[in-house]
């Protein structure tokens, strides 16, 4: 019996419960077990012989026998098992419901994924279900019988025999009654507990199966619920109404969500630390007002004890002085009542004295002169008062001077230095500069004082005006500057207690004025331009940008399509696409910022464009308003005594154009007179000013002179020219200069007809060159697109 009492067991039921001295303390219920039921384990394993060792009572008192309950627990199992023996066909149920809601061809990839599944299904009906089923049943017919038991031991209770015997009888009878029934809970809990405990073991490994089937068929996310799901229960299942997305989105959906969440994260552990780091400084600010308000509690204390010494021994001082008047003044009437009382008793004695004589003759002549003396000394007054009185004057010290450094203790100090900031990039106009300070300490500040002056070169600067302004905030603009001038800043903070050390200065620099571009000296071609400008302002600036806007209709002028920064001098190579116009602007940089824009230059990328150079002009050569028509009136005397330039032709009545420092192909063309002589071509910028042009090697040229029979027509180089017979004379002569293959061709432009080509290595760049030996005129064209006859075999 002691194997049986390990697995012996206590049943509830109804809110009532049964306890036997043999039974073992009832540990708490498992969540397997069935609710109600307390299952134990028996040291007697599911085998067969554990029946043969409880021998069978017989029904006599309306309970099921144990052979009863086993009979009923098989039936139980059978009608459990019989949907699984009729080959239930849960695929064909399924597709069954898929027709009847109208599912689509486009759910046959999810009724696939779920098909993989269908034989898993069918295996969840394994036969643990008809074992627990029977277990049931038997615990059924067991909670029966000793239902039984208990009403028919209730029963008897409730009659209550009056005698002895039948009590004992009773007793007797109800033990015998309690052994039947324990005999019979541990048959049931043989009978049982093994069963239970398979199914136990055999649920939980369900559960965990089916968790893991779960995990691994969930293939889409239910984005009501947040959890994966299969797609089966899409289908038929909890979420069938549910939103759902792909899996593999939903994961980058979750993970995108984290990073922003992570980044919002960062962007609080940044504001945490920052406001960590304020609260830090202000730690060390309290820690530095601290101190300096202790600081100056111990001065005001200081003033205040030295103020009162001070009054105390002024106060001293003047008692002292009184008392000695006083003490003064008293001994001298003292001294002079001695006198008078010792005068009083001489003169007593002498009349007692003079009472005595008794010579008649003596007494008169002395009694006369006694009351001489007598009546002399009772004429004198004297004073029987007091000269001073004992008492003192009350003495109050003035303590206002005190109250006031008291009240003192409590105002604000006078505050610290601000400091000022350093210019910042860009914070300054041409007539203005922003000036900002701080103020690193909780002083008190009224209004701040900012100074200011023009910095000077020279080394007395006395002349200087500086000027002050009053503001509320630590920043202030200030207006009707010079463009490009240094200024000086300095600034100190004020209140009712005082102002303040100044600041250190600081130097600011206003922005430049905008550049002024030389329409004059801009030269460009077809895929470049080289533009030139002059700085009005004195002081140089740090460098320079250039502003392109392509013009494309008149709508965008103002748009900028290209900028050009650091430019360090007053000219730039631009390269730009051919046949465009564009508008040119130049800004100045400083530190303090950039000026404004400079007045627009229109530029057009036809051809090439270049302007005559007025510093190599002849004196009798004059330009027309237009600025590309030359004209000579007189001939007579060419080397006249005009004023020349150092730079212009002396002996030849000839002018220069700009400079052209583009490489490549370059094309413009002249307009002469029939009856005019002329010379152009093209020189270099060393080309001998006293001489003729085409008469030296730094020269080329196109010659016409009319002679008496014929128009004569000369391409002169160092004063060498081929024999060349032009029958038509050109009205507008085109030259086409090519750097690249070193040639310089002359042509007819009106008829396209090729006149000459220098084949020569230019090993500079060239100007062009224009000379009038007769009166007359020549017109320049620039700009012009290069024909294409003008290209040469």
């Amino acid at each position: 019996m002691s194997s049986r009492s390990g697995s012996t067991r206590d049943y509830e039921t109804s809110g009532q419960s049964r306890h036997h001295s043999a039974s073992p303390p009832v540990p708490e219920p498992s969540d397997t077990e069935t609710e109600g039921l307390i299952f134990y384990h028996m040291d007697l394993y599911g085998s067969k012989e554990r029946f043969d060792i409880f021998p069978e009572e017989p029904s006599g008192r309306g309970d099921r026998s144990l052979g009863d309950m086993r009979r009923e627990s098989a039936l139980s199992s059978e009608k459990v098992q019989c949907p699984q023996e009729a080959g239930y066909d849960l695929e064909k149920e399924v597709a069954e419901l898929a027709k009847m809601y109208g599912l689509d061809e486009d759910r046959e990839k999810e009724l696939e994924l779920l098909g993989g599944h269908l034989e898993k299904v069918e295996s969840r009906w394994p036969p643990a279900h008809t074992e627990k089923a029977g277990s049931q049943d038997s615990i059924y017919n067991i909670s029966k019988s000793s239902s039984s038991v208990k009403d028919s031991s209730q029963s008897t209770k409730q009659q209550g025999l009056p005698d002895e015997a039948s009590q004992g009888e009773n007793q007797s009878k109800a033990r015998a009654d309690d052994e039947a029934e324990s005999s019979i809970w541990s048959r049931g809990g043989l009978s049982s507990g093994g069963v239970s405990d398979e199914w136990n073991s055999q649920a939980v490994s369900e559960e965990e199966e089916e968790e893991e089937e779960e995990a691994e068929a969930a293939d889409v996310f239910c984005s009501t619920c947040k959890i994966p799901i299969r797609a089966f229960d899409k289908l038929f299942g909890d979420h069938k109404d549910h939103e759902v997305a792909q899996l593999p989105s939903a994961v980058e959906s979750e993970k995108e969500e984290i990073h922003k969440n992570m980044c919002k994260l960062e962007e609080q552990i940044a504001q945490m630390e920052n406001v960590a780091s304020h609260l830090e400084e202000i730690f060390i600010t309290v820690e530095e007002n601290f101190g300096r308000q202790e600081q100056n509690f111990e001065v005001h204390y200081n003033d205040a004890v030295q103020v009162l010494a001070q009054k105390y021994e002024e106060q001293l001082e003047a008692l002292g002085e009184e008392k000695r008047q006083k003490l003064e003044a008293l001994y001298e009437q003292l001294v002079s009542c001695g006198k008078h009382l010792d005068t009083c008793k001489e003169l007593t004695d002498e009349t007692q004295e003079l009472f005595l004589e008794n010579d008649k003759a003596e007494f008169m002549k002395a009694a006369v002169t006694m009351v001489d003396r007598l009546e002399e000394f009772l004429k004198q007054e004297v004073d029987l008062e007091l000269s001073t009185l004992p008492d003192f004057e009350e003495r109050v010290i003035d303590v206002s001077e005190v109250e006031q450094l008291m009240n003192s203790i409590n105002a604000i100090p006078a505050p610290c230095a601000p400091v000022i900031n350093p210019q910042a990039p860009n914070a300054a106009t041409g007539t203005s500069l922003r000036v900002c300070w701080g103020l690193f300490s909780d002083d008190t500040v009224e209004c701040y004082q900012l100074c200011y002056q023009p910095v000077s070169n020279e080394r007395h600067s006395d002349g200087q005006a500086e000027h002050t302004l009053k503001v509320k905030e630590t920043y202030c603009t200030i207006t009707d500057l010079l463009p490009n001038t240094q200024y000086e800043f300095w600034v100190s903070a004020l209140n009712a207690s005082g102002i303040s050390p100044p600041s250190e200065r600081a130097v600011y620099v206003t922005a430049p004025s905008p550049p002024t571009i030389k329409n004059k000296k801009i030269r460009s071609c077809e895929n470049a331009a080289l533009v030139c400008w002059e700085s009005r302002d004195i002081n140089p600036v740090d460098s320079y940008t250039v502003e392109l806007s392509k013009l494309t209709d008149e709508e965008n002028d103002d748009i900028i399509t290209e900028s050009i920064v650091g430019i360090p001098n007053c000219e730039v190579l631009i390269h730009l696409q051919p046949t465009q116009k564009y508008h040119i602007r130049v800004r100045a940089q400083n530190l303090g910022g950039s000026s404004e824009r400079s007045e627009p230059v229109l530029i057009q990328t036809t051809g090439t464009c270049f302007y005559l150079n007025e510093d190599t002009a002849h004196p009798l050569l004059a330009i027309l308003d237009d600025g590309f028509t030359i004209s000579c009136d007189e001939l007579e005397n060419p080397e006249c005594d005009l004023p020349v330039y150092d730079n212009s032709f002396t002996r030849c009545i000839a002018i220069l154009g700009s400079l052209i420092p583009f490489p490549g192909k370059h094309y413009w063309e002249v307009e002469v007179e029939e009856d005019t002589e002329y010379r152009i071509g093209v020189a270099f910028e060393n080309t001998p000013r006293h001489g003729h042009l085409g008469a030296n090697n730094s020269s080329w040229c196109m010659r016409h002179i009319i002679t008496p029979s014929r128009h004569k027509y000369e391409f002169l180089h160092s004063g060498m020219t081929p024999d060349i017979r032009i029958t038509v004379p050109p009205r507008r002569i085109g030259i086409l200069l090519d750097y690249e293959n070193c040639r310089l061709s002359f042509f007819n432009a009106d008829i396209a007809q090729h006149l000459h080509t220098f084949n020569s290595h230019f090993q500079h760049y060239v100007h062009p060159c224009f000379a009038l030996e007769t009166p007359g005129i020549l017109r320049i064209h620039t700009g012009i697109t290069t024909p294409p006859w003008t290209a040469l075999p």
